[in-house]
């Protein structure tokens, strides 16, 4: 098989010198079957008298720490696999290594090379597995390593023996402050070290940076945690410890030049003074004559030093945005907020924030020390011009031209002006490849508060940092069977919760949707149907809209998240009130708002994401769906653009876009197939993993379909509790990934596996085989990005 493996390669490089093409089909086959004999030799250029680490175990007698907070201590580990195969050592091993020439120095950049056991790592794992376990408490606890070897290759199993571990007795303090010492008495229902608890130098750590930042907060600028420390007394038996919890004096400088230990001393901000146009280029090169061109005013209650010209910004936003101000005591959570706040505006570069002691003030006991204050601000561009190349696949694949103007500072208050200039063309692949083309314009106004009349918002605009926006839109979109105007307007609100949370708001949402154009035979098919009728129509859309997203991702890839989005719409109460008040009358069953009807319905939907990570290459994805949109009053059939629709890119892989559900339904399929309706359930899981180059591929299970709310002619496509199971459809596939760093273009291969459509109780695909062709059965869809 080794020679198998060479004769291929040689093959290759001849094929590439004579500049051959070999088909498609050849050349996958020929490189799984590298790939998978490959994968068959991992010990390949493992020397003769060493070993390939193989695997790493870890074994844990007993509950209290578990298997997950010891691997990051393993010193080495083993080559990664998917799917079980060492798919990159394979990579690796299918290089020739006296050869530098192309594929061999590619193939050994892309793979990775063999790990070979090295019993010096194998024991510094275990003294840091060691010392991890003591430091939660199992002091007389003991890790031990066995090594099995086989066939070149080393299995390590770590086995840790956990004890009872030992808990808190007493809590003792040793604090030679007296004034920090109330400050904790005061804070000590928030301690979080707690009797009878295991001991944690985690939960010391925790508790150290806790305090700091409490007794930072009330003034004690020069207070770090340096002055904080942790005596143990693990002798006094019984398993149990007791805890000596001390904070030392603050060391200064006397007049005689000796370090002498005083109280630790409360600041408070005497003046501050905000650089609201600082250039720190001309500062660097100019200094102190810089600084001497600059004027200073006294702006309530606040220093500005500027260069005297018309502001930039208003000084009133500035100082909105600042949890500082003279005479309060030093803070540093302050401190923070107002730096994150001012950065939130989204019109400085740089925001600086840093406090000198006052000349001449000398330490006092009981006698408060003064701080000035100084923000220097460094602003952006004000107005900036760029044109996006951006890839679509809302329904197919596509890309999209943006002429884009921004003023970061319209009215000099932050406000953001934002207008976009959009064409954009997508193929909508089905039976044959038809497209659609949209082109049209966007305005936006960003305000950096919460505008509501009548209100006073300055505590809210401190605490949750919101924005108002003002948006308006009109877009013309030319489908393969239609065409059709669009124009919105949006007023709404966004604000964050937390560091997780965010809500969007939009109390007034305008939508006026006009179809220019229809093909006869897509207008009869239709016709044939009031549902499709009454979605397929003018109408206006003014109601309301309320989206909570949470997401616990970080910068730190390597750590699990969730992610969850909830969507609440509703449209056309408050026109159906005043319809019927007013008495008007009704034209074709509806009333009208600017000659064509109004939509009336609630619309909610969920997303939920849990991303779990297995390592630095593999992934797995879970994802579930569920929406629902209810016409009622004015409206039979909630409008076509707020209809969910099942398979394609981001859906059901196994169908194209469009053309599943609604439930068992089975449309004809003479015409474009455009399947929409009121109900959506979906389910996916995909794992993930990264093979190499820019290369990325998946393997994927997706579920669910769509159905109708009210009954229509589309026999078997509206929502029975008692059929939902049954019409499930279920697809497979795999996917391929191309990251190009600023994009990533999405391939993935879906297969059908059970279909609803399929008459009888068997709906599965494979048994069934109704089938004419192998179109039936798989579908290619491409996109942009990750499906979710």
């Amino acid at each position: 098989m080794i020679y198998l493996c060479h004769i291929i390669i040689q093959n290759l490089e001849k094929n590439i010198s004579n500049k051959n093409i070999c088909s498609r089909r050849s050349f996958l086959l020929l490189s799984f079957l590298i790939l998978l004999v490959a994968s068959c030799n991992p010990t390949k250029y493992v020397p003769q008298n060493e070993t390939l680490l193989d695997k790493n175990h870890i074994i844990i007698n007993k509950e209290g720490i578990s298997r997950g907070d010891l691997e990051p201590l393993v010193k080495q580990k083993p080559n990664k696999r998917i799917f079980g195969v060492r798919f990159h050592l394979g990579l690796y091993n299918l290089s020739n290594k006296g050869k530098e020439k192309w594929p061999h120095s590619w193939l050994r950049k892309i793979g990775e090379e063999p790990v070979i056991y090295d019993p010096f790592s194998t024991s510094k794992s275990v003294e840091q597995m060691q010392s991890y376990i003591a430091s939660k408490g199992y002091f007389d606890s003991g890790v031990k390593d066995t090594v099995k070897t086989s066939r070149q290759k080393s299995e390590v199993t770590y086995n840790v023996d956990l004890k009872s571990p030992y808990t808190i007795r007493k809590l003792y303090y040793e604090f030679a402050d007296t004034l920090i010492e109330q400050w904790y008495v005061f804070d000590s229902v928030n301690c979080l070290i707690m009797r009878g608890k295991p001991y944690d130098v985690d939960v010391l750590q925790a508790e150290q940076s806790r305090f700091e930042r409490f007794i930072k907060d009330r003034g004690f600028y020069g207070f770090s945690g340096d002055h904080i420390y942790f005596r143990v007394d693990s002798t006094i038996g019984n398993r149990q410890v007791d805890i000596y919890y001390g904070v030392k004096n603050f060391m200064r400088i006397d007049n005689t030049n000796k370090i002498t230990e005083v109280p630790h001393s409360i600041y408070k901000i005497r003046n501050i003074y905000i650089y609201p146009d600082f250039v720190p280029r001309d500062a660097l090169e100019g200094g102190e004559a810089y600084l001497n061109s600059l004027d200073t005013i006294l702006y309530d209650g606040y220093y500005i030093i500027s260069p005297g010209k018309k502001p930039e910004i208003k000084y009133d936003l500035i100082i909105q945005s600042l949890y500082l101000r003279s005479g309060a005591r030093f803070s540093v959570t302050n401190t923070e907020q107002t730096q994150s706040h001012l950065l939130a505006l989204k019109t400085f570069r740089l925001v600086n924030i840093f406090y000198n002691e006052v000349p001449g003030s000398t330490f006092r006991p009981g006698e408060e020390l003064e701080l000035d204050c100084t923000i220097q601000l460094t602003l952006l561009s004000q107005q900036s011009y760029k044109v996006e190349v951006e890839g679509t696949h809302s329904d197919g694949i596509g890309g999209a031209l943006n002429l884009v103007y921004q003023h970061k500072n319209l009215f000099r208050g932050a406000e953001m002006f934002s207008l976009k200039l959009k064409g954009a063309y997508e193929t909508l692949s089905q039976d044959t490849i038809m497209h659609s083309v949209e082109y049209g314009a966007e305005t936006s106004l960003r305000f950096p508060k919460f505008i509501v009349p009548f209100l006073k918002t300055e505590g809210f605009i401190k605490k949750y940092n919101p924005t108002t926006t003002l948006l308006a839109a009109y877009n013309y979109q030319k489908m393969p069977f239609y065409t059709r105007k669009m124009a919105n307007a949006t007023f709404g609100y966004n604000w964050n919760g937390n560091s997780y949370t965010t809500h969007i708001v939009n109390p007034l949402q305008l939508n006026i949707v006009k179809l220019d154009t229809i093909d006869p035979a897509f207008m009869e098919k239709i016709e044939s149907s009031s549902y499709l009728a009454y979605s397929y129509r003018d109408v206006t859309i003014l109601g309301s809209s309320y989206s909570f997203i949470y997401s616990n991702q970080t910068i730190r890839k390597s750590k699990d998240f969730w992610f969850f989005r909830f969507n609440a719409e509703t449209s056309g109460n408050l026109l159906g009130l005043i319809s019927n008040l007013a008495g008007l009358e009704k034209e074709e069953e509806s009333y009208n708002l600017f000659g064509q009807p109004f939509a009336q319905y609630f619309r909610a939907d969920m997303d939920l994401r849990y991303n779990l990570i297995i390592n630095d290459v593999s992934s797995v994805v879970y994802r579930g769906f569920i929406g629902a949109g209810i016409p009622y009053g004015n409206s039979r059939a909630i409008p076509f653009e707020k209809q969910y629709f099942g398979g394609g890119a981001n859906g059901i892989r196994a169908w194209q876009v469009r053309t599943l559900g609604p439930g068992s339904y089975v449309p004809d399929k003479t015409t474009f197939l455009n399947q929409t309706a009121d109900i959506k359930l979906e389910a996916n899981i995909e794992y993930r993993f990264k093979l190499f180059w820019i290369l990325e591929s998946a393997v994927f299970l997706d579920a669910g379909n769509i159905w109708s709310f009210n009954d229509n002619s589309q026999e078997g496509s509206v929502f029975r509790f008692k059929n939902v199971l049954n019409d499930i459809a279920l697809g497979t596939g795999v996917g391929f990934r191309f990251d190009l760093d600023f994009v990533l273009i999405r391939a993935d291969i879906g297969m059908k596996l059970r279909d609803p459509r399929l008459s009888g109780g068997d709906r599965w695909v494979l048994s069934s085989l109704p089938y004419q062709s192998s179109n039936d059965y798989f579908t290619v869809v491409f996109g942009i990005g990750y499906p979710f």
